[in-house]
């Protein structure tokens, strides 16, 4: 993935957003649903996150939630 890539991500409640990624950014993130509700950032590294332009907003997403969107005319 890369800047200028469109890209999409499910939401939590199963909608699709569609976005046009701006930059690449080293971020940590917390995943309750592996690592429990107790934060402890000690225990995570950074992992790469993309900022996406989604309408008028910024949304930054890990690469691992997003998926490339296929704009070929083959």
């Amino acid at each position: 993935m890369r800047v200028g890539d469109l890209v999409k991500t499910i939401r939590r409640y199963g909608s699709v957003q569609v976005g046009l990624v701006t930059d690449i950014v080293e971020k940590k993130c917390w995943r309750t649903d592996e690592l429990g509700k107790a934060v402890n950032w000690n225990k995570v590294e950074p992992e790469p996150h993309a900022v996406v332009l989604v309408g008028d907003k910024y949304l930054t997403i890990p690469l691992t939630d997003l998926e490339l969107v296929d704009i070929s005319l083959t």
